[in-house]
């Protein structure tokens, strides 16, 4: 008997028989999300292998020699080119292009000149600073940018969504590199509220032992609450920074999202039955909207990691994106390629994220 085959039952209609169609559901069913899985996977290698194409030309284009950085320049011709055979640059492109994606695949950037590591361990020690900094300015700009959209829109045209907008206005405008040296002056400078650049002040350096890399989770993890106090008081303006500017763009997604959620008829109907405003904003319209926000905020946070080089320099954050400045301006390509492959992969991988609890959180993407 087929799944498709009927039965009859003395009483009854026509009934599938027992557990029929049921393996051929699952198969379908089976088959659905692999497919699914199979297109997020080959999404997914696809973005890796353009990123590390992309890196691997900025590498070949950058007017930077990378065989005289490696012997010197008072190196000779016979050095050179022994140098130059060992680093394969003698071999077809593409074939140095598959020698690097290899190396890469296995984790292995090399090793930076500037600082004789190698630069998968250098990685290792300054990538925790520059993510623990966007981590806590990604907070920092939802906390407050949420409710912040959400207000405004629930009160167009007023007193809030008014200083919303000047929020927006002012944190996509000003310069970041700006706001950080004045932030530095006036609270550190001239008013002594916070600590200044760096993570840590002398005293504390080093005393903290290192499990995540994140100072502040480190020191409570070691009960150092006198390091905890010295190492937020470093962060807390930097990140505030950071988050001002995540908070703007935050806010104002938060605030068109709203706005069209506030003007469907579902909004209507639930007024009309007499709900409170605070129920029909937060209840109903910020529920249907927080799907989307979940992929503004993995891409405010993907962008504070890439973006935080400025704002590492004028607080002398020894996190990637100074990293990767040293290297350039020491010519260290490898570096800058391992460091922008980093960084890049953690921005596909947060949209990977976002796209996954969309499908997840979402009834309509099921």
């Amino acid at each position: 008997m087929t799944d498709t085959e009927m039965v009859k039952a003395p009483g009854q209609g026509n009934l599938p028989p027992a557990g029929g169609g049921a393996p051929g559901v699952r198969r379908a069913l089976f088959r659905k999300r692999a497919r699914s899985i199979g297109g997020v996977a080959l999404s997914l290698g696809l973005t890796l292998l353009g990123l590390l194409l992309v890196t691997f030309i900025i590498g070949r284009v950058m007017p930077i020699d990378p065989v005289l950085k490696v012997v010197g320049e008072r190196a000779t011709q016979a050095q050179y080119d022994a140098a130059y055979q060992a680093m394969g640059l003698d071999r077809p492109i593409w074939e140095q292009f598959l020698r690097y994606m290899g190396e890469v695949l296995r984790g292995d950037f090399g090793r930076s000149i500037s600082t004789g590591h190698q630069v998968t361990d250098d990685l290792r020690r300054v990538f925790p600073a520059t993510f623990e900094l966007a981590l806590l300015g990604t907070l920092i700009g939802v906390f407050v940018g949420v409710p912040l959209g959400v207000v405004a829109a629930a009160r167009r045209g007023g007193w809030i969504d008014q200083i919303a907008r000047v929020v927006a206005l002012v944190g996509y405008s000003m310069p970041i590199f700006w706001l950080g040296l004045m932030g530095l002056l006036l609270f550190y400078g001239m008013l002594g509220w916070v600590g200044g650049p760096g993570r840590q002040g002398i005293i504390y350096d080093g005393m903290v032992p290192s499990v995540t890399g994140m100072i502040l989770i480190d020191s409570i993890l070691a009960g150092d609450w006198g390091a905890f106090r010295d190492a937020f008081s470093h962060i807390i303006l930097p990140a505030s920074l950071l988050g001002y500017f995540s908070l703007a763009y935050i806010s104002r997604m938060t605030r068109s999202f709203m706005l069209e959620q506030l003007s469907a008829e579902y909004v209507t109907t639930a007024r009309v039955k007499g709900l409170s405003e605070r129920r029909v904003v937060w209840g109903h319209a910020f529920r249907n909207i927080f799907v989307p926000l979940i992929t503004v905020i993995a891409l405010s946070f993907g962008s504070l990691l890439e973006g935080s080089v400025l704002t590492e320099i004028v607080f002398s954050w020894p996190g990637i994106g100074q990293y990767i400045t040293k290297a350039l301006l020491a010519g260290d390509m490898n570096a800058v390629l391992g460091g922008t492959v980093l960084v890049g992969t953690c921005f596909v991988l947060l949209n990977l994220l976002s796209d996954i609890l969309y499908r997840v959180l979402d009834p309509r993407a099921k």
